[in-house]
């Protein structure tokens, strides 16, 4: 029977989302980089070779650019609502895992909605706190953990299943 109440009703790991994967970004960077260096040939052979290190920087800023965006990524949160808790642990790149406990009976999803751009933002509220959440969320991901995570605490608020 303790098993029932430890039973995950819902478990979602929410990432940022990337458009590109990390081998498509290295392709698009080799073919921006290999650009630039066909466009900065002529300028080298005229004598105006500052030119190829300006171009030189360009390239490098978009990798720099890559890597900066693939390690914001790495952040992440965890939801996991049993009977008994709903439990969110946010990830930052760096620093140390912060850790919210709430009680299914008492927690409310707060949600910020624009009539024009959709769903803005997510909060768990009880007794007075409220923790923001899937800020890197588009609006439309945003509402559907959003409707997912009310229907996972209305079914937690019924009880387990003991049958």
């Amino acid at each position: 029977m303790a098993q029932a109440y430890d039973q995950a009703i819902y478990s979602v790991r929410l990432r940022p989302h990337r458009s590109l994967t990390r081998g498509q970004a290295n392709m698009l960077v080799f073919v921006v980089s290999a650009t630039i260096c066909a466009i900065s040939l002529p300028f080298f052979f005229m004598g105006a070779w500052p030119i190829v290190g300006f171009l030189g920087l360009d390239a490098l800023g978009i990798w720099a650019a890559f890597e900066l965006s693939f390690r914001a990524a790495r952040a992440y949160e965890d939801l996991r609502l049993t009977p008994l808790e709903l439990k969110l642990d946010k990830v930052p790149v760096r620093g140390q895992t912060r850790e919210f406990r709430f009680n299914p009976f008492w927690v409310r999803l707060d949600r910020s909605d624009h009539e024009e751009f959709g769903l803005q933002r997510l909060a768990l509220v009880s007794h007075g706190r409220s923790v923001e959440f899937g800020s890197f969320l588009g609006p439309e991901q945003k509402a559907a953990v959003a409707g997912d995570l009310s229907l996972a605490l209305a079914r937690a608020r019924r009880g387990p299943d003991l049958s």
